[in-house]
């Protein structure tokens, strides 16, 4: 699975953005999806991840700020992200696998992207 990140960059507190994966065709009854980001001297985490049945996860600092979202026709993941914080600054990754439940741990990925960069500012 080729993934390829964009739609980072910088914001202010409490600003939005809104980042796009584009991945190769797949089997969308094998596959999940996922948005994980790392921070410097942190580890990677995970954020939100969409399952081969639909359903979906969210790392608890995120829930009711971040959305993850896919155009299945556009074989496009999308996380939407608003009200920005500081802490949300990080690089960016998408994931996928081919066992298809939704986790959030990195360890249960074996496709990766390059990541794209999101830096939110006071």
């Amino acid at each position: 699975v080729q993934l390829v990140e964009s739609g980072g960059g910088s914001v202010q507190v409490g600003g939005s953005l809104r980042l796009s994966c584009a991945h190769s065709a797949i089997n969308e009854r094998r596959y999940s999806l996922a948005w994980f980001r790392q921070a410097p001297g942190k580890e990677r985490e995970g954020v939100a991840a969409w399952s081969s049945d639909g359903a979906r996860s969210y790392e608890d600092s995120v829930k009711g700020r971040f959305t993850i979202s896919r155009d299945s026709a556009e074989n496009t993941l999308f996380l939407q992200m608003n009200s920005l914080k500081p802490e949300d600054t990080a690089m960016y990754y998408c994931a996928a696998n081919s066992w298809g439940g939704a986790s959030l741990h990195a360890v249960h990925y074996n496709a990766w992207g390059q990541g794209t960069q999101v830096t939110v500012s006071s």
